[in-house]
């Protein structure tokens, strides 16, 4: 095996594995920062060994068996300060185990750790991403605008207060499930897009592990919540918009936009059961249940996928959906998507000024110069267009969309 072939082992095996790891330390040792770092020294000592000895057979396997000697080391010489007879506790793991809850899977447990109601939201998601989709700090914090020590700080900080408020490493019982489902389906549908539109350069630019592990989680609490609109809602979301992953980044890196894909490479499987969750949920509103904002956003994407050509899409319909996830949420991204579509029914002229008025707001996010971009471009202002496109190239983390920016930009034929 090359060295090549070893680095792409170690990167895959990492994608895969690191939840599965952290969630079965996690569960033995009943401490994040031991499960973490124990686990990194493992896979520190991969990237130093395999080179050497080749990829084992179970690499999985391997790096639960490593990083649970790191951990039980650590404890080692910790246990020089603590009672002898709890150490050998740990080593043997005899632990009394934490009850399982409704459903046995270590990840589920360790995302709603990581989400108890006790911590921020935004601290919720970023240790979601840290413990359960493996990304850097650097990355996560590239994700929420801020500086490497701060998102550092927070996540230890959350850490800390896990430990000290003693929450328990389970899946919630039944009773609670209802009041700590919101806070878990933001998480997931966060996880989702970090895997959809991966924001860092190091990373691919579409990272299947994470769109997978959040569906699959997905799929689980609707098994616990089946009547739970908004998990079918979400649910529907991420089947929708992973049906389209396959044509959503071109041969050469690119990034290839809804208008421009190759609609005969959607997963069809995938829509028809995305489709078949709307019309549950649409049956749902004909009846008197008012959407969430996950129904809406599954709607949305169901009149996109409906239509066999960008020619066929029922605009107007996508229009009024956005009019009514506006009154649930009337966020600054929601008006940005909803410009997109007013582009198509009223003309780019008037989507500009919806999203000029958004500049207080926006100023940072990539995807408010680049929409800005595409709409100048349409109306003919390419010195506009051009110096808005830098300003998203400058923003935008994702290779694939950079790419993709950079030469609508270069197609401009205007240079500065």
């Amino acid at each position: 095996m090359s060295a090549v072939d070893v680095r792409e082992a170690i990167t895959r095996t990492h994608q895969q594995e690191w939840a599965r790891v952290v969630a079965s330390l996690t569960k033995r040792f009943g401490d994040l920062d031991i499960a973490e770092e124990a686990a990194a020294e493992a896979f520190a000592t991969a990237v130093e060994r395999w080179p050497a000895d080749g990829v084992p057979p179970n690499p999985g396997a391997w790096l639960t068996t490593t990083a649970n000697r790191r951990a039980i080391d650590r404890l080692r010489r910790e246990s020089k300060r603590d009672d002898k007879q709890k150490e050998a506790q740990l080593m043997l793991g005899d632990d009394p185990p934490e009850p399982l809850g409704a459903i046995d899977d270590e990840r589920l447990r360790l995302i709603f750790t990581c989400c108890h109601p006790a911590l921020a939201m935004e601290t919720r998601v970023a240790l979601t991403l840290r413990m359960v989709g493996g990304l850097t700090v650097p990355e996560i914090s590239r994700a929420f605008l801020v500086q490497e020590t701060t998102m550092g700080q927070r996540i230890s900080r959350a850490k800390a207060k896990i430990k000290a408020a003693r929450i328990p490493y389970r899946v919630p019982a039944a009773e609670d499930l209802p009041a700590r489902v919101s806070g878990v389906l933001a998480v997931l549908f966060l996880v989702f897009n970090e895997g959809y539109l991966a924001t860092g350069p190091e990373s691919d630019p579409v990272r299947h592990d994470l769109t997978a592990e959040a569906i699959r989680l997905t799929r689980l609490i609707r098994s616990l919540l089946p009547d739970d609109g908004e998990v079918a809602g979400l649910l529907a979301l991420m089947l929708l918009t992973e049906a389209r992953r396959a044509a959503r980044v071109s041969a050469t890196g690119e990034l290839v936009s809804l208008d421009e894909q190759d609609r005969g490479a959607w997963d069809r499987a995938l829509i028809a059961e995305g489709h078949r969750l709307v019309r549950e949920r649409l049956a749902a509103a004909a009846a008197g249940v008012a959407p969430g904002r996950y129904q809406i956003l599954a709607a949305i994407n169901a009149v996109h996928t409906s239509a066999r050509d960008v020619r066929d899409t029922d605009w107007s319909q996508v229009v009024a959906l956005y009019d009514q996830l506006a009154r649930l949420d009337p966020s600054p991204i929601v008006v940005l998507n909803r410009a997109v579509a007013v582009a198509e029914t009223d003309g780019p002229d008037v989507a500009l000024a919806a999203v000029d008025r958004l500049e207080d707001r926006l100023a940072g996010y990539h995807a408010y110069h680049a929409t800005r971009a595409e709409l100048l471009r349409r109306l003919g202002r390419s010195e506009s267009a051009y110096a808005a496109y830098d300003h998203a190239i400058e923003l935008a983390g994702n290779t694939a969309e950079t790419a993709y920016l950079t030469r609508r930009r270069d197609q401009l034929g205007w240079r500065p």
